[in-house]
């Protein structure tokens, strides 16, 4: 399932959709805001240029979207029903889990959207 050559491998990675042996991103996980979303101008093993079109990414803003309404769903039904909170706390409870995880969600959304584009190659 996590083999090479599928698109499970390059987004758990942070691997190129094409080669999956470079990196996407420049940094590794990070907290730093400007350091999250910083990504390679080019595939560093196979030269794919990441930036297909210019604003190519503004696309992943809606699959960022997708991915936050799903945990704010998941986090409201976790904190009313197996912590039985209040309205006003499970909200509480949404917007810390969102905040803690949005580099993450950045993160994922990017190699999401960028893999719904490219498919992998294999090297000859």
């Amino acid at each position: 399932m996590f083999k090479k050559g599928t698109k499970i491998y390059s987004i758990a990675n942070n691997k190129c959709p094409k080669c999956h042996e470079g990196s996407f991103f420049l940094h590794g996980f990070t907290f730093i805001p400007n350091k999250i979303t910083k990504i390679h101008k080019n595939c560093p093993h196979c030269d794919l240029k990441y930036m297909i079109e210019p604003s190519f990414f503004y696309g992943a803003m809606y699959v960022n979207y997708g991915i936050t309404v799903g945990l704010s769903i998941i986090t409201f039904l976790i904190a009313k029903l197996v912590f039985d909170v209040t309205l006003l706390q499970s909200f509480a409870a949404i917007l810390i889990a969102l905040i803690v995880l949005a580099p993450l969600n950045l993160r994922l959304s990017r190699i999401l959207w960028i893999n719904m584009f490219v498919s992998y190659q294999e090297e000859k």
